[in-house]
């Protein structure tokens, strides 16, 4: 490893011992090994700290006292990051040996990007993507690139894409400056789109790179997106990233797809009996308006992506 690496990866992990014996490995076996390490336990009760000074001693661990969250373990991965380029990975990915390399290559070659994203291959069906990307819809939710598709090239161009997911993700020192960590009131689930959203409108570029590969088991510490947890958070945390990001004329051209959409969560809420989880989520996502609303307008003054440029990244699948 150089002395001083361009590079930190930084991987926050919970209760995800038995992940950590895949996804290290894998950054062991990177082509060049020239990076830190930074793994950041958010207080597991599964020994993952005893288990990593044991096994692991040449990679820095920092252990939170208390459960604080996915977006506050990626936060401190942030703070602890040192050099041009920070890699945040999921727990429970395994890399491709030049995923890395190429991560960082794709940001050397874009100067506008400030953040690049793998191509994600299902961990269990290494024949169907797990995600290329993520789109926004203006309705109000996020979604992944091909998520479940065969990986028959169809994403298989480099290009610019709305939002990188955060599984395998590489971000430049200098945007994280200018747009700001995450957002730790999301706790976990958008937390990326969010930051994605803010970038774009600060005039960053998301690129996807799809030769740089990571192989995701998907939902193996957050548990399934069907789950009370993340139904939770993906409501709540979806009103926050459209108070924040939506420009005003956007928010007036859209609001029958708003509200279209949140007609439809309220009858999936129903119908699968989780009405409780979505009137919880819009209690929590409404008593943090006050705080949604004075981040707006910081996003808004700083955003100088027109409306009109807008319109062509949001929705767009290829």
């Amino acid at each position: 490893m150089a002395e001083n690496p361009r590079l930190t990866v930084g991987i926050p992990t919970y209760n995800g011992r038995a992940l950590l014996e895949v996804v290290l490995p894998s950054l062991a076996r990177q082509q060049p090994r020239d990076f830190r390490v930074v793994v950041v336990d958010d207080a597991s009760s599964d020994d993952t700290a005893a288990w990593m000074r044991e096994n692991w001693p040449e990679v820095e661990l920092i252990v939170h006292e208390r459960n604080r969250g996915v977006t506050a373990a990626l936060n401190t991965c942030l703070r602890a990051a040192q050099g041009e380029f920070v890699a945040l990975l999921n727990n429970d990915v395994e890399l491709d040996p030049g995923c890395m390399a190429r991560l960082v290559a794709a940001l050397d070659e874009h100067p506008e990007a400030g953040v690049s994203c793998a191509k994600l291959i299902d961990y269990h069906d290494r024949s169907r993507l797990d995600g290329a990307g993520d789109i926004w819809v203006w309705g109000g939710e996020a979604h992944r690139r091909g998520q479940g598709q065969p990986d028959d090239g169809r994403y298989d161009s480099p290009q610019r894409i709305f939002s990188a997911c955060g599984a395998a993700a590489v971000y430049r020192r200098e945007a994280l400056d200018a747009v700001g960590l995450f957002d730790e009131r999301f706790f976990a689930n958008c937390e990326d789109t969010d930051w994605s959203f803010r970038a774009n409108l600060a005039g960053w570029t998301v690129r996807y790179v799809p030769d740089a590969v990571a192989f995701h088991m998907g939902s193996a510490t957050l548990g399934s997106g069907v789950s009370e947890f993340a139904l939770f958070h993906n409501w709540r945390n979806c009103v926050w990233v459209v108070a924040k990001n939506y420009p005003a004329v956007s928010l007036l051209r859209h609001l029958p797809a708003l509200a279209l959409l949140q007609m439809r969560n309220l009858a999936v809420s129903v119908r699968d009996r989780n009405l409780r989880v979505w009137l919880r989520a819009w209690a929590s996502a409404l008593a943090g308006m006050p705080r949604t609303l004075a981040l707006r307008r910081e996003v808004q003054r700083a955003r100088v992506l027109g409306a009109h440029e807008l319109e062509a990244l949001v929705g767009r699948d290829r």
